[in-house]
């Protein structure tokens, strides 16, 4: 009796710990949310979006592509600068936050201006995780949102 109440005290305590590593399991888990697009005014638009990573390893995002541009660079901000970037990192259990003001996506060299109401479809690429796809919403030129991202 005492060697099987052992037995299932290993068993549920084995149970446990392999229940805790889900999620955080030496890989990234990432998931996009707040995107936007300001609808553009000239051949080119922003973009801002959130990754969140809540896995136990960083991943960077390496490019983005999409159709309605003939490139999509990543820009960040430095101090007051802004800057063009080969890469960004999401840290693990973190996020990186494209907001107004600060990190965005630039559309460059547009094939059509996307209206307010449309999505524009994009191609995140991590260098861990592949590909994520995701549809951007065209919002007014002046959208701001609430939360200030």
């Amino acid at each position: 009796m005492t060697r099987a109440a052992a037995s299932a005290a290993a068993l549920a305590g084995a149970l446990l710990l392999a229940g805790c590593g889900s999620g955080d399991d030496g890989k990234a888990d990432l998931s996009v949310s707040g995107a936007y697009m300001p609808q553009p005014v000239s051949d080119m638009a922003a973009g801002f979006l959130t990754v969140a990573n809540d896995g136990g390893a960083a991943d960077r995002l390496t490019s983005v592509t999409s159709g309605v541009a003939g490139s999509v660079t990543l820009h960040e901000t430095v101090g007051t600068s802004m800057r063009e970037a080969a890469s960004l990192e999401v840290p693990a259990h973190g996020r990186l936050v494209f907001r107004s003001g600060g990190s965005h996506l630039m559309f460059e060299m547009l094939k059509r201006k996307p209206k307010q109401g449309e999505t524009v479809d994009v191609e995140l690429h991590f260098a861990e995780s592949g590909t994520v796809k995701v549809a951007i919403p065209v919002k007014p030129a002046t959208y701001r949102p609430a939360d200030g991202h």
